[in-house]
């Protein structure tokens, strides 16, 4: 389980997401490196995404802000839902939120949604190795 250093409160369930990785065979050192992993992947999609929209290719639009959009929905499933304070509401309205974003992108070939999405998981990202103390 990870747990947020400054404040010791629990801020995901990742066990259920650590397991998903588990059963695909995927070796993950920690739960912490799971989540840096599944923002990474977010980031590396919705480039992959931006390139299908300048390309026109819409297939491989769908098929990129899908792969994106099935992240942040695992991330939201791995929120601790009973952890005392607002983080994992805060999160998980944030998640919520970029998930319509990515939908609208898709719909609109908005390059610009897409780049939103892409700025907040650069943040949360920068933010959860602070937090963790798994910089690179």
């Amino acid at each position: 389980m990870s747990y947020n250093k400054r404040k010791g409160n629990k801020m995901y369930n990742v066990n259920t997401a650590y397991n998903t990785y588990n059963e695909n065979n995927i070796n993950v050192e920690s739960s912490t490196k799971l989540i840096e992993m599944l923002y990474e992947g977010v980031l590396r999609f919705n480039a992959q995404a931006k390139k299908a929209i300048k390309d026109h290719n819409i297939e491989k639009r769908v098929y990129w802000t899908n792969r994106s959009i099935a992240i942040i929905t695992e991330l939201i499933s791995s929120l601790d839902m009973e952890q005392e304070g607002t983080m994992p509401l805060y999160l998980k309205e944030l998640y919520n939120y970029e998930i319509q974003l990515l939908i609208d992108a898709g719909i609109e070939n908005n390059m610009a949604k897409l780049d939103e999405v892409t700025n907040v998981f650069k943040e949360l990202l920068s933010a959860w190795r602070e937090i963790t103390d798994v910089a690179q």
